[in-house]
């Protein structure tokens, strides 16, 4: 089924808005699950296409799993560690972080390659060598991921900061007795949520928000509740709203020292942001003046890569040259053509870097969603141009932000989710003409 969001832009956005919880997080800590003996409780969990997903592996290896309204629960006390298939794992990039709880509870783990990414190539590469260094065997194939052997304490040295690799490990190590360190370690705050609910389970862990974790694990690790960090990312995806849009929108659930690197960037532009004495974020577009700046995206605590392309379309509404540098992934850049089809003026250096020229009005036009964050940008960009923007492949979109959609009407934003026009013609056209066929077969 082919969805689109269909928008008319120009509309200030004003209201309040209430930030969700964050799909980085709760991925890994559903896997996080399969470690722990009875039942493990997350609560503030969004409802999203990668999160099903996720339940759907937890459930193909035996757990026992409920999601009621933003609570999943959890009993993963009779897993069965079986290979999984390609059908699952191809849909979430996500579900590479099961290899560390499985190898470190069964002592093998066998899976296809991980999916669901379109960002250019991402190596497993952290995974395998970090698992080797703690005494796995390496059995992967060209089709297969699989390890196994029992893994000891060791000091890992990661070969780059990365997120999920940095998440394995740390389940892994959480189920091993010792004391394993992490060195290169990612600080991102879902990396943090997931030390913290090791920490509450009795695991020691040392050194979070760090590049340097240190874990003593433990034979047997406890259920147990615990509550999912908000979306800082969604949050960033709201204030860039605001700003385009002229509007005064209040976000509600966030953690500034999740996006400080982000703010300063949005103060810096002519933003005007502030938090109250209650801890909701202002975003006054109104009262704000864009104008160019040059923004470096790096790993945490610097400016978030996800929030690389919602930040693009703001530079599109700032006066001067902006200049993008991207670091760390080679395929961010792609959302940049669609916004030229929209009118932004903009000259791409290279795959890792482009020039903004602003400000230039965006029309609106048919574009097309490149991933889950170059998605919710073209949204951003649709929501400030001049008559109606239509947002194809919005699947990619709905992996990675909780009710969008109804979010951004509750602030007054012209946008509805349609099913596309011509299947709904043609469903019931396709349907007459197999049944004329058929009469004729059987006139024969």
């Amino acid at each position: 089924m082919d969805i689109r969001y269909r928008i008319q832009g120009g509309v200030p956005l004003m209201g309040d808005v209430t930030i969700s919880g964050s799909k980085n997080a709760a991925l890994p800590l559903l896997a996080g699950s399969v470690i722990c003996t009875g039942v493990s409780v997350f609560h503030n969990v969004p409802r999203l296409s990668d999160i099903e997903t996720m339940i759907a592996i937890l459930k193909f290896l035996g757990a026992k799993v409920s999601f009621v309204e933003n609570t999943v629960t959890v009993d993963a006390t009779k897993l069965v560690n079986q290979p999984i298939p390609h059908d699952l794992v191809s849909k979430l990039r996500g579900s590479i972080v099961l290899l560390g709880p499985l190898l470190a509870r069964f002592g093998r783990v066998e899976m296809a390659y991980p999916g669901g990414c379109v960002l250019g190539k991402r190596p497993v590469n952290a995974h395998i060598q970090a698992f080797v260094q703690m005494g796995a065997k390496d059995l992967c194939t060209d089709n297969t991921l699989c390890l196994e052997g029992t893994l000891s304490p060791r000091e890992i040295v990661l070969p780059e900061f990365s997120v999920t690799a940095t998440e394995n490990v740390i389940l892994a190590a959480a189920l091993i007795e010792g004391e394993t360190t992490v060195e290169l370690a990612a600080a991102e705050p879902h990396v943090q949520d997931v030390c913290d609910f090791l920490a509450s389970r009795g695991v020691t862990v040392i050194g979070r928000g760090t590049h340097t974790i240190t874990v003593r694990g433990k034979k047997k690790i406890g259920g147990g509740q615990h509550t999912v960090i908000s979306d800082y990312l969604e949050a960033g995806a709201f204030v860039i709203a605001g700003l385009v849009t002229r509007g005064h929108v209040r976000i509600h659930g966030v953690d500034r020292s999740h996006l400080l690197a982000f703010l300063n960037a949005c103060e810096r532009m002519g933003g005007k942001c502030r938090f109250d004495g209650s801890g909701v974020l202002h975003v006054h577009g109104n009262e704000s003046s864009l104008k160019a700046l040059r923004v470096q995206t790096n790993i945490f605590p610097g400016f978030p890569t996800d929030l690389q392309a919602p930040f693009g379309v703001a530079m599109t509404q700032a006066q001067g040259v902006s200049r993008i540098f991207e670091v760390l992934f080679e395929g961010r850049m792609a959302y940049l053509y669609e916004l030229e089809k929209m009118g932004a003026h903009i000259e791409i250096l290279n795959s890792h870097q482009a020039l903004v020229i602003g400000p230039t009005p965006l029309q609106g036009r048919m574009v097309a969603s490149n991933d889950i964050r170059a998605g919710g940008a073209m949204v951003l960009a649709g929501l400030c141009a001049h008559g109606e923007t239509i947002v194809t492949d919005v699947k990619y979109i709905e992996r990675g932000y909780d009710q969008f959609v109804s979010k951004l009407q509750t602030l007054g934003a012209r946008i509805t989710r349609q099913q596309e026009i011509s299947e709904i013609v043609e469903a019931p056209l396709k349907a007459k003409v197999m049944k004329e066929v058929a009469k004729v077969k059987g006139k024969r």
